[in-house]
């Protein structure tokens, strides 16, 4: 009878390994090294892709951590593999250890229980980050509650070629009255792409009396009225758009090539640097040059999120206390390299790192922080779907 209990004992399934507390630094390392991390990340972008690829040389050099970059044309393309992977019972090392992330797809897992954390708030370079005046805390008005770990800084901005359009534009009703003028020089990505339903969400925080109401979830008795003014200002943009509105650039990228071929005048962008570093990277002429809004546009946060059923946790908080390491946060700042904006707070960071930043020359194109004035707040998560949807219907045209 002892022999059977041993074997009974010995064929169990072993109980799940607990978890590495994220504040104790030194076991999150120790167990870190020498395991492999999934970094399901936009592939979209040939500097990006640097970036993560230089990322991960750094985390091999200093903690034994292998990066792997799983590009991705859709970040709910990840958040769809991590149901799966529940729905199928598999709760021990998922295919993916980490994401970037925010907005709707954060708020998803998060409802769902899909995310490993707290974490965030624990990490080693948490202590650098302005969290009074970024927004690093919530994501699209939802609470982050240390569940992901932010790494970017966006705001929208709009590029122009000045060559061909001097002047900047102040409201959305200007950029009507200039696209009414001057058919076929605007354009902006194919919704759903996060930038292009960004663009949807721009308009109507501009237009809307007071854009308070977009804080909450989308309520079905109040949509169609919140949204009419959205609809009305794109029926008549949409006909004075780059071929008419019947075809649309697929990504933020695809614009910038627009404007280089001398098609488009006019373009968006989520990042406040990208076209400086478009310029330095000779995918944007020297013309070029960036304007922000009279009363603000849109910015937000870049987070990273681990997948509750990463077998490479530890690893994964390697890489997003990187990322918000002095060292990162610089280069991603470098025009040349990203041109991002930094979650960092400068008053927090040493002499040394701090006059890292202060040397960087931000572009030509650079708006300053003064000159970026107000970011505005994302809408609820639910806006973008629900909009992003209903101009699928609407406007919506072939892949």
């Amino acid at each position: 009878m002892k022999h059977l209990a041993i074997l009974a004992a010995l064929l169990a399934p072993l109980p799940a390994l607990a978890d590495t507390d994220p504040a104790d630094w030194a076991a999150v390392t120790e167990k870190a090294d020498g395991q492999t991390v999934y970094w399901n990340a936009w592939g979209g972008s040939t500097t990006t892709n640097d970036f993560i690829a230089w990322v991960g040389s750094r985390v091999a050099e200093d903690y034994g951590v292998t990066l792997e970059h799983v590009k991705l044309s859709a970040t709910s393309d990840a958040v769809t593999r991590v149901v799966a992977e529940k729905d199928a019972g598999e709760n021990d090392d998922g295919a993916i250890d980490m994401i970037w992330i925010n907005g709707a797809n954060f708020s998803a897992m998060k409802e769902a229980d899909l995310l490993f954390g707290p974490f965030a708030e624990q990490l080693p370079n948490w202590q650098f980050v302005d969290v009074e005046g970024k927004t690093v805390q919530t994501d699209f008005t939802v609470p982050v509650e240390g569940y992901e770990s932010p790494w970017a800084m966006a705001q929208v901005v709009f590029i122009h070629d000045t060559a061909d359009m001097p002047d900047r534009l102040g409201d959305m009703a200007a950029l009507q009255d200039w696209a009414a003028a001057n058919p076929g020089r605007f354009t902006y990505p194919q919704p759903p792409d996060f930038l292009g339903t960004t663009f949807l969400k721009q308009v109507l925080v501009d237009i809307l009396p007071d854009a308070s109401v977009l804080a909450a979830p989308v309520s079905d008795d109040s949509y169609d009225e919140v949204t009419a003014p959205l609809w009305a200002y794109l029926d008549e943009l949409t006909p004075n758009l780059w071929r008419q509105g019947r075809a649309y650039p697929t990504t933020g990228n695809a614009q910038f090539q627009l404007i280089s071929d001398g098609e488009v005048d006019l373009a968006i962008s989520f990042s406040p640097g990208s076209a400086s570093t478009a310029i330095a990277n000779n995918e944007l002429p020297p013309t070029v040059r960036t304007f922000v809004l009279d009363k603000g546009t849109i910015g937000n946060a870049s987070f990273v999120a681990i997948p509750y059923n990463s077998g490479s946790k530890e690893g994964a908080m390697v890489v997003a206390n990187f990322l918000m390491s002095p060292e990162a946060q610089a280069r991603a700042q470098d025009p040349e390299v990203l041109g991002y904006g930094t979650v960092l707070n400068m008053a927090a960071l040493s002499d040394e790192d701090r006059a890292v930043f202060d040397s960087l020359e931000l572009g030509i194109a650079t708006l300053s922080p003064a000159e970026l004035g107000t970011a505005q707040a994302e809408p609820h998560p639910s806006w973008m779907t629900r909009i992003a949807d209903d101009w699928v219907e609407r406007y919506g045209v072939a892949e």
